[in-house]
Order: structure tokens, then sequence, then C-alpha cells
């Protein structure tokens, strides 16, 4: 979900050449930390092994510079995500450090179980399974707390009920997370397992469905307010500022693909597949505006998530020490008004976005 590399799908030469940036960009100083968190996608292999030490390295250079956020969830590497955080996080203080999981995928023991599974690699021998009863609410919090080490959870998520994940089972699924999950989540932040419930989805709309029935504390979205797609933005975003539910945001760079610059060479993810023609068509021409200001696209769409009023926290899926400090230099990138009224004049963006 919140990876800054895309998988090695090639699509054919972008119809629309980049231009070349006029100048190097000037920075700002930085940005409050808290504001940026630590995805762990990319901790339980996504797309490409991340060697143990790597992992460790990469969660010791985020603690360093401030960062005190993490997310993870079982269905990174069949919860070898959880296993590194709980490793990289061993010996600090608790209070000091908010960490979210998710629920909904189960992880059964199977030595027989693909290494390659759902886009991860080298993953730890389990067979996943969804699971969104009563029981398996607690279950799965268990589990996740088991291999983290910890004894509870900041937020707990409950993870990709939409739709599109669940086809068939779409219908039965939200009612079991009506009837069941919610009403064991709830009890488990009674007892003090969780501290905070709520959704983590790519699917701006099972929020508003959930919302009509159901309270919620916090919802992860990914990819569905980005510079490349504003969806959330007139319907989700203000119902949950009326309604007081923290928001935080993941793939912001839409599955790698606003990351670096884009050119023929790369190749192009959106929504975890491979990029459809328009969606690279208008990251070309986002980029070519960022060209003319000298601002990188991955600064320009790392600042609008961050400065919709929404937003409490973004999620950076770094796999690396460096990707980690590209995105903390992204973030404090000077960039001219004038970038965000031509990106506007041109529907490139969405003429409501709040702008730095």
């Amino acid at each position: 979900m919140l990876v800054m590399h895309s998988p090695s799908h090639r699509p054919g030469k972008p119809a629309v050449p980049p231009t070349q940036a006029a100048h190097a960009p000037a920075f700002l100083p930085c940005l409050d930390q808290t504001r940026l968190g630590l995805g762990g996608a990319a901790l339980g292999n996504l797309y490409q092994a991340v060697s143990d030490e790597e992992a460790q390295a990469l969660l010791h250079a985020a603690w360093e510079d401030g960062c005190r956020s993490f997310d993870t969830a079982p269905h990174y590497g069949q919860g070898l995500s959880e296993q590194r955080l709980g490793q990289g996080l061993a010996g600090k203080q608790r209070s000091t450090l908010r960490l979210s999981s998710k629920v909904g995928r189960r992880l059964r023991l199977d030595a027989t179980a693909p290494r390659a599974q759902n886009g991860y690699v080298d993953t730890l021998p389990y067979a996943q399974y969804w699971d969104f009863s009563a029981q398996g609410m607690r279950l799965s919090v268990e589990e996740s707390l088991a291999r983290l080490g910890l004894d509870r959870l900041d937020s707990v998520f409950i993870h990709d009920m939409d739709a599109h994940t669940q086809g068939a089972n779409a219908h039965a699924v939200f009612q079991q997370v009506l009837d069941e999950a919610l009403p064991a989540l709830h009890a488990l932040k009674a007892q003090g397992l969780v501290t905070h419930i709520g959704l983590g989805v790519n699917d701006h709309d099972i929020v508003s469905r959930v919302l009509a029935h159901a309270d919620l504390d916090v919802v992860l979205l990914a990819g569905r307010y980005t510079l490349l797609d504003t969806s959330a933005l007139p319907g989700l975003l203000p119902l949950l500022s009326s309604r007081g539910v923290q928001l935080s945001l993941g793939g912001v760079f839409n599955s790698g693909m606003l990351a670096t610059r884009i050119d023929g060479q790369r190749s192009l993810t959106f929504n975890y597949a491979p990029a459809q023609a328009h969606w690279v068509n208008k990251a070309l021409h986002i980029q070519a505006v960022c060209d003319r200001h000298g601002v990188p696209i991955q600064a320009a769409a790392l600042q609008l998530v961050l400065h919709h009023p929404a937003t409490q926290l973004v999620w950076l899926g770094a796999r690396s020490v460096a990707e980690w400090a590209q995105a903390r230099q992204a973030a404090r990138c000077a960039i001219p008004p004038d970038l965000w009224s031509e990106l506007k004049h041109l529907q490139l963006l969405d003429a409501q976005a709040p702008t730095p």
C-alpha cells in the first residue's frame, strides 16, 4: 500500500516527454517530523526483498530523524513487517511512539505456503485468510502483538473491506464488520489493548458507508487524496472533519508513480497495478508544470496532502535510508504559489484543493 518504489511492469514510452527542471529547488526549514510516519509495507518485502540489516537501518534512521509513528499489518510479508518493526522498536519507551496494525487478514502457519504472495517476496511461511468475526478481531490483535513484542496498539485498522478487494463477499463483509468486528474492537479498546479504531482502505466510498452506521476514531486512506487522484476531496474529507475522525494518508505517491521523476525508462504503477494511460498522461502533464517551476514532482505530491487541514499524518513507504531521506527532503522543498495556480488553471488539480 504505502511504497515509494514501483513493481517491474514497464509500459510503453510516455506520449508526452517531460521537460528538464530549470534550476535546483530551494529548501525550507525542517517540517515537524511528527506529521510523517513510516509505513511498513516495504519492510514486508513488497515487490522486492529488503534484508534484515537494511530494514533495521531504515528503522534506526527514521527514529533518529524524529519519526515516532509506525504502521504495519499481518498482510505485509505474512507477518514479516510486524516482526521487523518489533525488533527495531524493542527497548524504545512505549509512550514515545505510536504504532498501528490491521485486522481482517489472519495468518496460519503453513510450511508449504508459497514464499511469494500478494506482491510480497521472501515472506514468512504462513498462509493468509480473511476473518472479520468477533473472535477473529481479538485473535488477530493478540497475534500481531505477539509478533511485535508489545502489549497494546495505538490504532487498529480494519483492512481492505472494500468491494474491489472483497468482490462477491463485499456485502456480507460489510454487515459482519458492523455486527461483529467493530463491537469486538470496542471491547478490546475498553480493555486497553487498542486505543483507536478505524478503517485502512484504498476506497473512500466504503469509509462514508461505514460512517453512516457507526463511529470511527481514525481512518488510514491510501491513494485517494493525492496530487494525481483527489477523489476523496469533495465528500469524504469534509465528512471526516465534521465527525472528528483523525485522517492519516498513505499511498501519497500512488504506488510509486509520483515518487521520483517520470520518464520512459521507469516502470509506472497506479493503485498497485500497471498504470493506465490516462493516469500516465496526467502525471506527465503535472510533471511538466513542476519542471517549469523547478520543483520535484515528489515534493509537490507530498506537500499538497500535508497541507489539507484534515490530514493528521502522512505515511512514507520507504524501503531504504536513502528513500526516507529523499522524502524528508521533498517535504521541505520550497514551492512557489504559481505552481499550484498553474495546476488548477490547467485543470490538473481540483480547484478546491487547499494548497500551501
